[in-house]
């Protein structure tokens, strides 16, 4: 941090990137040079026989030779006798050449990594003589380079012919040297593509008006901008050719690409900087908890607090089928419009039984079914629907398996237990659903009892508009509801599928003024705070724990790349550090003493002159915000709309314990309804992705229903 600049251009790794790779480099050359110096004392004495040794004398003074002399020179003749295609200067270039170019580059491996290992993070100026160092070290790659070409020709043709059982180690070890410096040159030249940064040119950097002048940082930020979008569409049209290439498919790609240009544009971060933010914003929200902790102690009546009492949670006012039972088994509708993939991966050995029990083979040579679409030829994804929902074949009344960009699969079952008809909307779960998610646009949206100038997220108007579209094809769900006189409408959805549940649940709701929702790990960024409110008289959403998908929106994202950004800049460790604390802490957990120990004071800070400012360009700042909040309703312009997530929510979380109480006592959940304004902030944490699983959602609620089983407190009623 911030990009290492080479040959006139900026690239995507920092002068301290190379701590690692070096220090790799030095073991590897370090048993290098132990073989080759082996393999030259073996040659260098064969090679001083053949010189002091003349064959003819030998003839002519073997009478008055010692016996022990002539046994020695005969020895030293028969190894020339296995040697018959040998070049000697050959060799020798080889032995002595690929010896001194390795004593040349460990020194100067432990030199840059001395180097690059000095100063924080931010400290360039503690690392300046990394790059000269740098451009030494690959101007060494050269003449390396031709002596393996000798090397490669020694090992693998005839230049070099020994058959002397006593040379094999020799051999050998040109073979295999050779071997392993080639693969290290490709993982050389692969880095080196990897880092390249196809806007690191200066010409890039300066943009001129028709006058000559340079432009304004504005100018300059949206030529910028408009570079880094055509670079993501780019590689987005190359990684994922495919997705479908039709209208919604482009236009997926291009707000994609707008949205990642609009976060990234104007910083100075390079891929390690966002893994070392990454562990820095772990100890620096473990800080924060640990302080809100102690604050909440002081003042019980301060915030909102978690119970394990549910009969006291759900005291207040809600609806009476908002129930954690009902939850649970809905959850199980939920997951099954995820058809066999999840079945499977959630219980492998019993759901692979209960689906080979329930296909139907052959099924796409048969009649074609009306009330199936898209599914496989076994109609594999229909059984997987009827093992997780535990429903028979008849009450797959309807199931749509057709995936691309905006359009995701449901099914509507009948659920003869609550008498009710499910509508459940998959989640995201394949390459066309991440480019649905990225479509974060706000967009209009107009539902019956919606207050006016609500905005949702495009990606999720979208798909909310094709679920419509497909339901009103020959009113489909008015003669399903006709068919089953008495049973009410329920729409259920995990991640993408419970924003999307929402979403359609106020569209039908002027229809079906009875219907309920369940939305499990809800995604944040999908509402207006006045329609999100709105969404609680029918809506029921619950959250695990550190879910990042109910926390994660441009606004969120925005949020955690300028605290990155903070927590580069006051961080008091290099980043090698960083990233080894980082695995230390996924084994053994963050100790009290890096807490205090990995920052600088506020004031400290401040008065670091060697500290690069340049993480986000001063200039820019301002216009990569505004031009942010206009396009994606970004929080720091009010005038714009800010999205939340939806519903009234439930929020589960494990109780903090002890040392004493973790070794003693088990695990306990408990509970609080949260506000949308709980979600607006994204934590790293080491459950942040588990809590999102579906499998996991089941198993929490499961557990919780347990221990009222098992006679704890919890009211019957609100279960």
């Amino acid at each position: 941090m911030p990009a290492l600049k080479l040959f006139g251009r900026k690239w995507l790794v920092a002068s301290d990137d190379i701590v690692f790779p070096c220090i790799f480099e030095v073991v590897w050359r370090v048993i290098y040079i132990i073989f080759t110096l082996i393999a030259f004392q073996r040659y260098w004495e064969f090679f001083q026989s053949n010189v002091t040794t003349d064959i003819d004398s030998i003839s002519n003074s073997s009478s008055n030779s010692d016996i022990g002399d002539n046994l020695t020179v005969s020895h030293h003749i028969n190894d020339l006798q296995y040697c018959q295609h040998i070049d000697v200067a050959f060799v020798k270039t080889y032995l002595v050449g690929i010896n001194i170019i390795v004593a040349l580059n460990i020194p100067l491996l432990i030199v840059m990594i001395c180097k690059a290992s000095r100063g924080a993070i931010c400290d360039v100026q503690a690392r300046r003589h990394v790059t000269p160092l740098l451009y030494l070290k690959l101007f060494l790659i050269l003449p390396e380079i031709g002596i393996n070409i000798m090397g490669t020709m020694w090992a693998f043709t005839s230049c070099v012919y020994c058959t002397n059982a006593d040379d094999m180690f020799s051999n050998t070890v040109v073979e295999v040297t050779t071997i392993f410096y080639w693969i290290v040159l490709s993982l050389i030249v692969f880095a080196i593509i990897i880092a390249y940064d196809p806007l690191g040119a200066k010409k890039y950097r300066k943009v001129k008006d028709s006058n000559g002048n340079e432009n304004d940082p504005t100018t300059h930020h949206e030529f910028m901008q408009l570079k880094v979008s055509k670079l993501w569409l780019r590689r987005f049209k190359l990684l994922f050719c495919c997705i479908n290439k039709d209208e919604d498919g482009d236009e997926a790609f291009l707000q994609s690409a707008e949205l990642l240009s609009n976060l990234f544009t104007g910083t100075d971060l390079v891929p390690s900087d966002m893994i070392a933010g990454s562990i820095l914003m772990r100890v620096r929200q473990k800080k924060e908890n640990r302080e809100f902790r102690r604050m909440q102690m002081l003042n019980d009546m301060s915030c909102p607090r978690y119970s394990t009492d549910i009969s006291r949670v759900f005291s207040t006012q809600c609806p009476t089928w908002m129930t954690i039972r009902n939850a649970q088994h809905y959850l199980r509708f939920a997951i099954s419009s995820y058809g066999w993939p999840m079945v499977c991966a959630i219980a492998p050995c019993r759901a692979c039984c209960g689906i080979i029990r329930k296909v139907t083979c052959c099924a796409g040579l048969r009649s074609k079914s009306n009330h199936i679409v898209d599914d496989n030829c076994c109609n594999c994804n229909e059984a997987g629907t009827r093992v997780s929902s535990r429903v028979s074949a008849e009450d797959v009344i309807y199931a749509s398996f057709k995936n691309q960009v905006f359009e995701i699969p449901f099914c509507i079952l009948a659920d003869h237990k609550m008498k009710s008809i499910v509508l459940s909307i998959r989640g995201s779960w394949s390459l066309s659903d991440i480019f649905t998610d990225l479509a974060a646009k706000p967009d209009e949206f107009v539902a019956p009892g919606f207050p006016p100038n609500t905005y949702v997220h495009y990606g999720m108007a979208k798909c909310c508009n094709q679920i419509l579209k497909n339901l009103e094809a020959d009113k489909l769900l008015d003669k399903i509801m006709q068919m089953h006189p008495g049973y009410e409408l329920v729409i259920t959805g995990h991640s993408l599928g419970a924003g999307l549940s929402i979403l359609v649940g106020a569209k039908l709701r002027a229809k079906y003024p009875h219907l309920k929702v369940f939305g499990f790990a809800t995604p944040s960024g999908m509402l207006t705070r006045e329609a999100a409110k709105f969404t609680e008289q029918f809506a029921f959403t619950v959250v695990i724990g550190d879910d990042c998908i109910a926390r994660i929106s441009v606004d969120a994202v925005e949020y955690l790349r300028t605290s990155i950004l903070e927590s580069l800049q006051s961080c008091r460790l290099p980043k090698y550090r960083v990233i080894l604390n980082g695995f230390a802490y996924a084994l053994l957990g963050i100790p009290s003493r890096d807490l205090e120990k990995t920052w600088y004071n506020v004031n400290e800070v401040s008065t670091q002159s060697n500290h690069s400012s340049t993480l986000l360009d001063p200039q820019i700042i301002a216009t990569i915000t505004n031009e942010a909040s206009q396009l994606y309703g970004s929080s720091s312009d009010k005038s714009r709309p800010k999205l939340f997530i939806s519903g009234k929510i439930l929020h589960i979380m494990k109780k903090k314990k002890s040392e004493i109480e973790k070794k003693t006592s088990p695990t306990v959940y408990e509970m609080r309804w949260a506000q949308p304004e709980d979600f607006t902030e994204l934590k790293v944490m080491p459950r942040m992705m588990l809590d999102h699983f579906p499998q996991n959602i089941m198993h929490i609620l499961t557990k919780v229903l347990n221990e009222r089983k098992n006679g704890s407190t919890l009211s019957v009623d609100c279960i």
